[in-house]
């Protein structure tokens, strides 16, 4: 699972993805319900276009009063297509590209949990398959799918011992076109695999007590951004 991940500048929406950048500003590290750039269809064209969503498929302001919390940042390819907070979406083929530079995952390999981030040689830009939803006041949020890590050679290192291990789907630059624009759920599914472990590089990356996102480093446009972490 992931709940923590590095979305890109706008500069890399232009110059990797080939979209403008939306309006708006969002942080250097995404949590559940921040806002981050997503890539999705236009309309019923096979165009690409970016929009700012809310990490989480139903954010928390959307939970009914009274109605018990429910964790929806990601969701696990076995039953994305049952459970109603994502199956509607999936059944519609509401694919989206995630850009980034890192997600993050807790390793408890010293006996304490210690963040690590976990992207590709160098920095290099990468797209998660994610799954997105508009809302009737034009908003939009999205989830990512999940698959089981246990056979992982390094996603298997992230969680408690005793968890089942989940992974993220990095789509090879080759996927993003048919993930976009895929029509069919079961076609879908089957791009959805586990990044080669021997094309990833993690290490240790303890997360800050506060931290802010200035415009001068050029991951948000306008003022600074106090991230609440």
């Amino acid at each position: 699972m992931c709940v923590n991940y590095a979305p890109v500048h706008r500069q890399i929406l232009r110059d990797i993805f080939g979209v403008e950048p939306p309006p708006g500003e969002w942080r250097s590290e995404a949590w559940p319900d921040y806002p981050a750039p997503i890539i999705r269809r236009a309309g019923d064209s096979d165009a690409w276009e970016s929009v700012l969503a809310s990490f989480s498929m139903v954010p928390k302001k959307a939970i009914p009063p009274g109605t018990r919390y429910f964790p929806t940042a990601n969701a696990r390819v076995e039953t994305i297509g049952k459970l109603r907070s994502f199956a509607p979406h999936w059944r519609a083929c509401q694919f989206a590209l995630l850009p980034a530079t890192a997600f993050f995952e807790p390793n408890w390999e010293s006996g304490k949990a210690v963040r690590w981030k976990i992207g590709r040689p160098g920095g290099e830009p990468f797209a998660i398959a994610g799954l997105w939803r508009a809302w009737p006041d034009g908003a939009a949020s999205f989830t990512m799918p999940t698959l089981n890590a246990d056979g992982h050679p390094l996603l298997k290192r992230f969680h408690k011992p005793e968890s089942e291990k989940r992974g993220v789907v990095v789509l090879p630059p080759n996927d993003w076109k048919e993930w976009l624009t895929c029509r069919d759920p079961e076609v879908a599914k089957s791009l959805l695999r586990l990044y080669p472990a021997d094309q990833l590089v993690a290490e240790p990356a303890p997360v800050r007590a506060r931290s802010s996102d200035v415009a001068k480093s050029g991951l948000i446009a306008g003022p600074s951004i106090e991230a609440e972490e």
